[in-house]
């Protein structure tokens, strides 16, 4: 019997994580194969080619509509994945990648077009998290259904999609196939093989319907951890509203106050604030800033010694502050602006 299970295993795979090839003799996918994905969840395993053919036309009638809505989340140096939800672009993905709220993600399609979004709530002690796409007037986009009424059980076939590795155009969405071995409140586990850059991408059951968000992977490939979809649905309108839910281990609250520049300004004669210290490989010098630079602007507002203290006051750790300042002898004067990150208080 163990033998039959991997064998069959293995044909699963071959015909499935490669959609596009066709275990020989099987029909192309007709909708009469959708009324028969509750057969299979049933058994323990595959028993003959039949069942695979069913798996495998369950698998390729979804994967059109949920490779098309599973996108890659560009942060800085990092990447994720996430899965749009709505033709407006609300984007569904795990805390850990969005890591707080408002912060600007770049969203990759398959097709490799970008767009600008923006990291709404998240929930701190699940690991859940939504975002925004704000070109909203390049919408609509493509979307996936959700398993609203929690219909997978332990045991059913299961499918995720991920950009792993981070976005690859030619490669595309990766699909693994697996089934669900462990329910919890607040978490699932499949035995879909995962790694860096699968986080926050979709899991979905074989009617093509959103089931989870990937969470912990990477550490044992056959051993992945998704955030259940009802979990989102516990908080959607808080996170919609940009909240911050729960407390860590997935994201660490901002702290008001908590921001550093690394630097000491003055006064400039000619208006705005002259830097007289500035801190080595402190969020100021590595943004270019130099002693004797003149800022001009915070956030397009006018540079004085009350804004500079409030900001300071405001801004946490992570947090970016957009500087406009003039460099250079009087000679070879410059301009210029950039988005500051700021750190964490020595």
């Amino acid at each position: 019997m163990t033998r039959k299970i991997l064998a069959s295993w293995n044909a699963i795979l071959i015909a499935c994580v490669s959609p596009a090839i066709a275990v020989e003799g099987s029909d192309s996918p007709t909708p009469e194969a959708s009324l028969e994905r509750s057969y299979f969840n049933d058994l323990e395993a595959p028993e003959n080619l039949e069942d695979l053919r069913k798996i495998q036309s369950a698998l390729q009638e979804c994967l059109e509509q949920t490779r098309a809505a599973t996108v890659c989340l560009k942060l800085g140096e990092g990447f994720g994945s996430g899965v749009i939800v709505s033709p407006e672009g609300l984007v569904l993905t795990a805390a850990h990648v969005t890591s707080e709220i408002g912060s600007e993600i770049t969203v990759v399609m398959e097709d490799g077009r970008e767009f600008q979004g923006l990291a709404l709530g998240l929930h701190a002690g699940t690991d859940a998290a939504m975002l925004q796409i704000t070109d909203a007037d390049k919408g609509p986009f493509p979307f996936v259904r959700l398993d609203d009424d929690d219909t997978t059980k332990l045991g059913d076939w299961v499918f995720a999609l991920g950009h792993s590795g981070g976005f690859d155009e030619a490669r595309g969405v990766n699909v693994r196939l697996g089934r669900l071995v462990r329910q919890a409140e607040s978490t699932v586990q499949s035995d879909c093989m995962l790694i860096g850059g699968d986080s926050g991408g979709p899991l979905f059951n074989m009617m093509g319907a959103l089931i989870g968000i990937h969470s912990r992977v990477g550490g044992s490939r056959e051993e992945s951890m998704h955030v259940p979809l009802r979990e989102f649905q516990k908080n959607w309108e808080r996170m919609k509203k940009k909240e911050f839910i729960g407390e860590g281990p997935f994201a660490t609250k901002k702290v008001p106050g908590s921001g550093f520049l690394g630097v000491i300004l003055e006064p400039a004669s000619e208006g705005g604030l002259r830097v007289k210290e500035i801190w080595e490989d402190g969020p100021a010098e590595k943004a270019g800033l130099k002693v004797g630079d003149r800022i001009v602007e915070f956030d397009g507002a006018e540079a004085t010694e009350e804004q500079f203290k409030t900001l300071m006051d405001e801004l946490a750790t992570g947090d970016r502050l957009t500087l406009k300042w003039i460099s250079g002898e009087e000679s070879d004067k410059k301009t210029k602006e950039k988005a500051v990150k700021l750190g964490e208080r020595p």
